[in-house]
């Protein structure tokens, strides 16, 4: 009886291996998808590298989307150069 439930345990274990295994792959980028608090900083880090000035209200709009389009630009350029290699 003990073996049996060893092995009992060992598939249990061995299921929830794999179900973790599974959980845990790479999925398509999903912008509706939550962010980590180090995501939204690299995030506002590539925005400011840009050019972005969130403080610069007189230049609103023109500047957020300067920097948005250069933003866009440069993950582009990352994924394209990720998927080559």
């Amino acid at each position: 009886m003990k073996i049996v439930s060893l092995v009992g345990l060992g598939a249990l274990l061995a299921a929830v291996g794999m179900s973790t295994a599974f959980a845990q792959t790479s999925r398509p980028y999903d912008p509706s998808a939550p962010l980590t608090r180090a995501q939204v900083k690299a995030d506002l880090a590539d925005w400011r590298a840009a050019g972005y000035d969130p403080l610069d209200w007189i230049d609103y709009p023109d500047n957020a989307q300067r920097a948005g389009r250069i933003v866009a630009a440069h993950r582009a350029q990352r994924q394209g150069a990720s998927m080559a290699q």
